[in-house]
C-alpha cells in the first residue's frame, strides 16, 4: 500500500518542531523540512537539515541520537517510530523567502498552481527576489512568478 500521510498529524509535527528547533539553533543547523509519515509497517519522523558548508554524516548521526532522546522525553504517546535525519541533497526545497535570497544566482525549478505564460513548470536562474514575487531567467527571457502562485520550488543543480 505504500506510504500514507496521517491526516491528523499536524499537531505532532508542530510538537516535534518545538523539540527540534532549540537543538538546531544550538548546533547552527537549519531545519529545512520535517514530516511525519505512516507506512504499512511503521511511523517515520523525517528531518532534512542544512548548515553552511553542508551537512555531514556525523552531523546526521549526532542529531539523530540527541533528537531521539528528546522526542521520547518530551512527546507523550508518540508510539514507535523510525527517525531519519539527512541532508536535503542537491534538489533542496526552497520553502522560505530567505531560501530564495540565499540561492539567488542558482538554477531552480519552480512549479506553479496557475498558468503563467501558458506553463506551470519553469527551470532557470533565480535572478531577482521581490517582496511578493521572484524573477527567473528562462531561455534568454525573464519570467516573474508571484509568491502565491508557487506550489513547489527546488534547487535544480547543473
Amino acid at each position: 500500500m505504500g506510504v500514507k500521510y496521517k491526516k491528523d498529524n499536524s499537531w505532532l509535527v508542530e510538537k516535534i518542531k518545538e523539540v527540534v528547533q532549540p537543538l538546531c539553533q544550538a548546533e547552527n543547523f537549519e531545519l529545512v523540512h520535517l514530516e511525519y509519515v505512516h507506512s504499512d509497517r511503521e511511523n517515520i519522523v523525517r528531518l532534512f537539515l542544512d548548515k553552511p558548508g553542508g551537512i555531514t554524516l556525523d552531523d546526521c548521526i549526532y542529531v539523530s541520537r540527541q533528537l531521539g532522546d528528546l522526542i521520547d522525553v518530551h512527546i507523550e504517546n508518540i508510539g514507535s517510530y523510525r527517525l531519519e535525519v539527512s541532508s536535503p541533497g542537491p534538489n533542496r526545497p526552497l520553502n522560505k523567502k530567505e531560501d530564495f535570497h540565499r540561492f539567488k544566482g542558482e538554477r531552480v525549478k519552480i512549479e506553479t498552481n496557475e498558468l503563467i505564460e501558458n506553463k506551470k513548470k519553469f527551470t532557470g536562474i533565480l535572478e531577482i527576489i521581490n517582496d511578493d514575487s521572484v524573477v527567473i531567467a528562462v531561455d534568454e527571457k525573464r519570467v516573474e512568478i508571484s509568491d502565491h502562485a508557487i506550489s513547489k520550488a527546488i534547487l535544480a543543480g547543473q
